[in-house]
């Protein structure tokens, strides 16, 4: 049993998480950052869900560069083989559920 208060979790560099489960090969974990992470596609799928704060969430396909606003309770679904990057405006805390060990 865990009860964890997301807003009041902080880092020490961006990106740092807090490991909360593994289950069946799924990782869930919460993310601190005040930073832009790089450019990547993941193992298979993510679910990235903003808990605090505001994060434009950059995403390529065939076409073109896109850019979403997330805000606290939105969520970015990252299919197979999409290219992304987050970039939060000031603080944030995010929870990250895909593939254990994924980029």
């Amino acid at each position: 049993m865990k009860i964890i208060r997301s807003k009041a979790f902080t880092a020490e560099r961006p990106w740092e998480a807090l490991d909360i489960t593994t289950m069946n090969g799924i990782s869930c974990r919460l993310h601190w950052t005040d930073q832009p992470y790089n450019w990547h596609v993941n193992d298979g799928e993510e679910v990235f869900v903003v808990l605090d704060g505001v994060v434009d969430m950059h995403y390529r396909d065939a076409d073109a560069e896109h850019v979403a606003t997330l805000n606290a309770g939105d969520l970015f679904h990252a299919g197979s083989g999409c290219e992304h990057v987050a970039h939060p405006r000031g603080e944030a805390r995010v929870l990250v559920i895909e593939a254990a060990g994924s980029v």
